[in-house]
Order: structure tokens, then sequence, then C-alpha cells
């Protein structure tokens, strides 16, 4: 772990008219941790995550990547600094194989404009980095499958590859564990481990036994706003965090 701040936001707000989906958050990502954000459906998570990838622009605050002011960048510019995110729904090309849908993602990375007369399909550091991102992911043996044809676990690990093809430093990740059974859930919690070596990792979970047992930092919203932030066993320890969103049990029901 280490003190490194690679994505920041400052009492960032994004409002809808009257609706203060973010409300004054800020909150650090360090390399080497994974940070989770927790709360209910409506706390701001998905816009939160959306504002820090430049989806949506912010209402007020700053947000900083790098060491950069990225408040006015466009998702694009965003993600060719070294951010990348997935999405709570599956964006794949289902009827491209795996390896082709990571290769694409790593293309974009890798724009060769002025060697037109070579096909994109044969560009050797895009075909490279998909195969690292696939490796990395656990899907190095399917890379020859038509994606649709995967389960529903290989599909969210694909996603998770083809977001690492673009080699970012910073992963904003929408509920992966979604939809997933035990077995795919091990499998994807596995991976996030061994993502915190080298990366910045923010984390969207419903999952509490999943949050807690992989978070270096836990950061709770509530309409908006941030109520607690710390280390996993102070946010376990918080009465209304617990009310809130673990349950009157959760001191006993809630995996470390």
């Amino acid at each position: 772990m280490s003190d490194e701040v690679l994505l920041a936001a400052d009492d960032v707000c994004r409002h809808f008219g009257g609706l203060k989906a973010v409300d004054g958050v800020s909150l650090a990502l360090t390399l080497g941790t994974l940070h989770a954000v927790i709360g209910t459906n409506g706390a701001g998570k998905s816009t939160l995550v959306d504002v820090l990838s430049g989806e949506l622009a912010v209402t007020s605050g700053t947000v900083t990547l790098m060491g950069h002011d990225v408040t006015r960048w466009s998702q694009p510019r965003r993600a060719r600094a070294g951010l990348g995110r997935s999405y709570q729904r599956n964006t794949i090309f289902p009827q491209f194989t795996v390896f082709e849908n990571c290769r694409l993602t790593a293309q974009s990375r890798r724009p060769r404009a002025w060697d037109w007369w070579t096909p994109a399909s044969r560009c050797v550091d895009s075909r490279a980095a998909a195969v690292r991102a696939l490796e990395r992911a656990g899907l190095a043996s399917v890379a020859d499958r038509v994606a649709g044809t995967l389960s529903h676990g290989q599909k969210r690990q694909l996603e998770l590859a083809m977001c690492l093809a673009t080699d970012p430093r910073v992963l904003l990740l929408d509920e992966p564990l979604a939809g997933m059974g035990a077995e795919e859930s091990e499998r994807m919690l596995a991976l996030l481990e061994e993502l915190k070596d080298g990366h910045a990792v923010l984390l969207i979970e419903h999952d509490m036994d999943a949050v807690f047992r992989v978070a270096d930092r836990i950061t709770v919203m509530v309409d908006g706003r941030v109520v607690a932030s710390g280390a996993p066993a102070a946010v376990r320890a918080s009465p209304e965090v617990q009310l809130a969103y673990l349950g009157d049990d959760a001191t006993d029901g809630v995996a470390a």
C-alpha cells in the first residue's frame, strides 16, 4: 500500500435541479488500495462514479487525476490519462471473440492515424495488451470464444479485462459481483485482490461480506453525502452505519 494519491475528489457536488445526487463528497484513492463505496439504492454511488469518470460534469468541486485537475476533462480524455471503469451492466461486444473485445479496447489507447495502410487488427501493441489483460483476468483459455457464449461471471471478467487492456492506473468498478454465483464471486474477489497491485481501485458493491473482505477503506453514503469513511473496522463500529446498511446484527453477521 502506498500514500500516492492517484484520484481525488474535493467537495464534489452533482445536482439535478433540486435533487442533490452527490453533495459535497471528498475522497482519495491511493495506489495499492481498494476503496469501497457503499450505500443503499439512491445513495449517489453510481452518480459519484459517473462524475469521477467524466461521464457527468460536476456542479461544483474538483476532481484530480495523477496530480492533474481533470474537472473539465471529458471521459475519453480521462480514459487516455489512465482511468478505467466498468458498469453495472455488461458492455461487451457479444458477437466478437473474447480476444477481439480486448483488442478493440486496447486499440483506443494506441491510435495509429499515420499508419493507415496497416489493418488495426494487426497492431502488435494492441494485440499484446489484449493478451496481457486476458491473462490477468483469467480468460486466456477462452480467448477464441464468442463473447456472447460466456457465462455471466465470465462476461463480468471480460468487461474487467477490457478495462485492463487500456492500461489504466485507476479502476472504477460498479458492482462487478452483480448476479454472480458463489464460485464466480470467489474468482472475482481473488482478481480484485490481485488488481490492487499497481492500481488504485474504487469499488461499488452491495455484497457487504465481499466489501469487508477486500476493502482497505470504506466510504458510506446516504442521500448523496458521506456519513462515514475509514478503515473497515471503524466503519463496522459505527452505530449509524450498522443500522442503515448492515442490519442490527452487523457486528455478528459480517465477515471481516
